[in-house]
């Protein structure tokens, strides 16, 4: 029996005299409770058959793309979700001057939180500008899917997905002297609002626009800019964009799932169609970015060397850890620097790069009555350290923790419950064990690099290298083992629908990693499979088998397009009824709907020879059922 035909085609008497009727008035009718019907009954309503059997109208992806681009601000909004002026109102507090594009709303929860986050925290002492970032929750039951964020979605790497409940604020916040206000100062944020995690970019982009904002002083300079972003390429994943910006150009590479080290950089398909004058190869040339999202791990890391395997096995099992830096910059850094060291595992966890007592989950995430939840928070008020006591894991930041320099004293091991008062000194407040022993080579090399004055971004390649090899090691036995539950690829046919992957069992893998050993590729040695006992706990673990279900289920239903288009099909039409044909029709028509939308995304070899042999199917029945369902 093939996967697409029935048992048996059961349709009532009443339902064809239903259907006939259909036909003659041009309306849908529902059948009527089954009853066995002989194939030549069916001749005089085989139309109605095929209407009631047709497949679900889905508009072409094509077609969908050309709706979007003339939606307003289409460009714009695959890149951000607006731009925003938040200013300091005697009266008021914290308020919003500006949203813009004016037809973006946000909830009013929302703009309470973006208030809030916009402004360093008053203990700071933030005086000139000041960069950080942030993220919020969304309001349950705002719209947020767009199809071009889906496609994003289905090439870009876990960790780089545009997010489908929270938003990141990227802030140029600026504290000056003024006379001319009564509280003498002049206090004011630049904030970009966006799903995406690029931290370096949109760093980047305030660093270019915010002093011309500023020095005009005028909310309305926002506009411009953001008309001018409205013209940049829509966001593609494993492309290299030039983005023009107030005269400007960045140059950036968009990370892809199939990224590698070394592999060369594809252009944008429309880069090269743009006239001179406008392409990033004009005068002025381009500025590079490095990358779009990595931060620099060295300049947060410097103060905490010797404790990088504590920092790295907190942040792959997703335990909660408070930083407490003396400043939002500060923390927000160290927090995105701790999310990105286990790259290319994608952290699962809630985190803030900065959290403030007027957050919308204050009393969720300080509550006494449980154990405190799987986040990392990004804090500046001393008055957490009183409330975060009793979390297991505190980062207490000094005032010099990111600077350059000489090299930085190292950050002591101490118990939390010494963290109590308000001038405790800087330290990594835990009773965490390591499962894996430190690298003392590594931290030999970064300090003497210190003394060697070797520059920031080099450090901080070392020390990515490090962690990617480190989370390869660790993944790669998982790999490994999730390969192995995949069904072989003798046992998909066309004949039935595709085999189960088999679930993952615990004690199976924790038997062959016994057997066969992690095989690390960097030189930690320790308790590995303790780590990953402790790990199966996590919500990391949860997020990554998760993905790695639904792309090996994609690859799965990828196989079995490729079985089918290989199957005699138009043979196996030849002795069966018009109802069964039509139904296979109807089946195979789902079969692409599904291939369009799975990821990844199958070949276009096989849904060309698909499309090709449902048209060759269609064509061998009557003419006016052909009619029907190329009508469809």
């Amino acid at each position: 029996m093939l996967f697409f035909a029935g048992s048996a085609f059961k349709y009532s008497i009443e339902g064809v005299r239903r259907c006939r009727g259909c036909l003659r008035q041009g309306a849908p009718r529902r059948l009527g409770p089954p009853v066995f019907v002989s194939p030549r009954e069916l001749g005089p309503v085989r139309c109605g058959l095929a209407r009631s059997l047709a497949r679900p109208v889905v508009m072409n992806p094509a077609d969908l793309e050309e709706v979007e681009r003339r939606r307003p601000w289409a460009r714009f909004s695959s890149w951000l979700e607006c731009a925003c002026v938040v200013t300091f109102d005697l009266e008021l507090g914290q308020a919003i001057e500006l949203v813009y594009p004016p037809d973006v709303k946000l909830t009013e929860k929302e703009k309470s939180s973006l208030c809030y986050l916009s402004f360093p925290d008053s203990y700071s002492g933030c005086i000139g500008d000041t960069q950080f970032s942030f993220r919020m929750r969304q309001s349950v039951g705002r719209r947020h899917s767009r199809p071009r964020n889906d496609r994003y979605n289905k090439d870009a790497p876990a960790a780089l997905q545009s997010e489908a409940s929270h938003f990141y604020g990227y802030v140029y916040f600026r504290q000056v002297k003024d006379p001319s206000v009564k509280r003498g100062y002049f206090q004011k944020s630049l904030v970009l609002l966006s799903r995406l995690p690029f931290i370096q970019l949109f760093h980047s982009v305030l660093r270019i626009v915010a002093p011309d904002f500023f020095h005009k002083s005028q909310p309305c300079r926002v506009k411009p800019v953001c008309k001018q972003m409205d013209q940049w390429p829509f966001l593609a994943a494993g492309l290299t964009l030039n983005l023009p910006l107030l005269g400007a150009v960045l140059q950036v590479q968009i990370p892809c799932q199939k990224d590698k080290a070394g592999s060369p950089v594809r252009a944008s398909p429309k880069e090269a169609a743009l006239p001179i004058g406008t392409r990033g190869d004009a005068a002025p040339g381009p500025t590079l970015l490095p990358s779009v999202h990595e931060p620099d791990l060295f300049s947060c890391f410097r103060s905490v060397l010797i404790h990088l395997q504590l920092l790295w096995e907190l942040a792959l099992l997703g335990e909660p850890v408070v930083v407490m830096a003396p400043s939002p910059a500060a923390s927000s850094e160290t927090v995105w620097a701790l999310v990105s060291c286990i790259a290319p595992l994608k952290f699962c966890c809630d985190f803030r790069p900065y959290f403030t007592v007027h957050d919308g989950e204050f009393r969720e995430y300080t509550t006494r009555t449980q154990a405190p939840p799987n986040v990392i928070l990004g804090v500046t008020n001393p008055f957490f350290i009183k409330t975060f006591h009793n979390w297991p894991h505190v980062l207490r930041l000094g005032e010099n923790a990111t600077m350059s320099g000489d090299v930085p004293k190292q950050l002591k091991i101490k118990k939390v419950a010494k963290l109590k008062t308000l001038d405790t000194k800087p330290g990594v407040f835990t009773a965490y064990k390591s499962f894996l022993l430190k690298d003392k080579v590594l931290v030999k090399r970064l300090l003497k690099g210190i003394q060697r004055r070797r520059p920031s971004e080099v450090q901080s390649a070392i020390l990515r290298r490090h962690f990617s090899e480190l989370t390869h090691s660790f993944i790669g036995p998982l790999e490994r083992y999730m390969a192995g539950l995949m069904p072989p690829r003798r046992s998909v046919t066309p004949w039935k629908t595709p085999p189960q992957i088999r679930p993952f069992a615990q004690e199976e893998f924790m038997s062959a990693l016994e057997r066969d050993g992690p095989r690390p590729t960097s030189a930690a040695r320790g308790d590995w499979a303790g780590l990953y006992r402790k790990f199966f706990k996590s919500p990391n673990f949860d997020g990554w088998y998760r993905h790695r279900l639904r792309e090996m289920s994609g690859k799965l239903e990828s196989l079995h397009l490729e079985v089918i288009c290989e199957a005699d099909l138009l043979g196996w039409t030849r002795d069966k009824s018009e109802v069964e044909i039509v139904d296979l029709v109807v089946k195979l028509r789902e079969k692409l709907t599904r291939a369009a939308r799975q990821r990844p995304r199958p070949t276009a070899d096989p849904v060309r020879r698909l499309e090709s042999l449902i048209g060759a199917i269609v064509s061998s029945l009557p003419k006016d059922l052909q009619a029907v369902l190329r009508a469809q």
